[in-house]
């Protein structure tokens, strides 16, 4: 619409760990050595999964269902025990794992080695939680929040690793809660960059504006937790994964819009969501 203020988040769209694994996957693609699949979505974003799968590249969720050809590590990781049997078999395997996430795992890792309870700040049923916890050990602890702590931890020699799209409030009523219920208390803060900077630039925007959208998978945990953060500061804060999504009453009376966006979201996604904005008469 003419005289709409549509700004986009300073910060929003891919991260380096989505371009790196759309690269793998579209290079593999390209040199099409038999079939290729992604051991589960390769990130969380419908749209960019059908654009991959329309080049060839599948989906499966158990290595079972590979037989042949080249299996793509999804960018959250997969269970250390599925990693060592994909590399045990004759199939060709491509690591998309983000660093971040690579580095998580290692931290989980450690603290096991080192006998820390492992405590994991994350969505227990997240792809990537479910990976750190194959790294944690069975002991390991999984939590959003520290109610879904027990009552009682099972140790007090407590190691603390976090999902890398987790925010750092978070992170803080977390450690906070932990520290006075342990002896020994050991924070890697595996939060990435990446995440940082979207979450901060999405705040600042959702204080100047009338409107928000925030454009990405529901599936994707990093985008949901924008909309939550903008939501905080500005009510009118809406969770769209495609412009048809998009509903004129949304902006009545509304001056300015701002436009964030997830990790695993591609700036032509940003760019059509903006575009109907713009055609909106509010």
């Amino acid at each position: 619409m003419a005289g709409m203020d549509v700004r986009i988040s300073s910060s929003a769209g891919f991260c380096w760990g989505v371009e790196r694994a759309l690269e793998v996957a579209r290079n593999a693609a390209a040199e099409a050595r038999g079939p290729i699949k992604t051991l589960g979505p390769l990130i969380h974003n419908p749209m960019v999964i059908a654009e991959l799968q329309s080049r060839g590249v599948g989906v499966i969720t158990s290595p079972e269902e590979a037989a042949s050809g080249t299996v793509i590590l999804r960018s959250h990781g997969v269970p250390r025990e599925t990693k060592e049997q994909l590399e045990a078999s004759n199939l060709t395997v491509l690591d998309a794992t983000c660093r971040f996430v690579r580095s998580a795992q290692e931290k989980a890792a450690q603290l096991k080695d080192q006998g820390y309870l492992v405590v994991i700040l994350g969505e227990r049923d997240h792809p990537e939680v479910l990976a750190l916890k194959s790294y944690a050990g069975a002991r390991s602890l999984v939590a959003e929040d520290p109610d879904d702590l027990p009552a009682r931890l099972p140790g007090n020699r407590i190691g603390v690793v976090v999902q890398t799209t987790q925010s750092q409030e978070r992170l803080s009523r977390l450690v906070a809660y932990l520290a006075p219920r342990s002896r020994e208390l050991l924070v890697y803060n595996t939060i990435c960059s990446a995440t940082e900077q979207r979450q901060a630039a999405a705040l600042s925007m959702a204080e100047d504006v009338d409107v928000v959208l925030v454009v990405g998978g529901r599936n994707s945990g990093n985008t949901r937790r924008l909309a939550e953060m903008c939501s905080s500061v500005q009510p009118r804060t809406y969770h769209v994964e495609s412009p048809s999504e998009i509903q004129d009453e949304w902006f009545t009376g509304a001056h300015t819009v701002g436009l964030t966006a997830g990790a695993s979201t591609p700036a032509e996604q940003i760019k059509a969501v903006a575009r109907r904005v713009r055609e909106i008469d509010p």
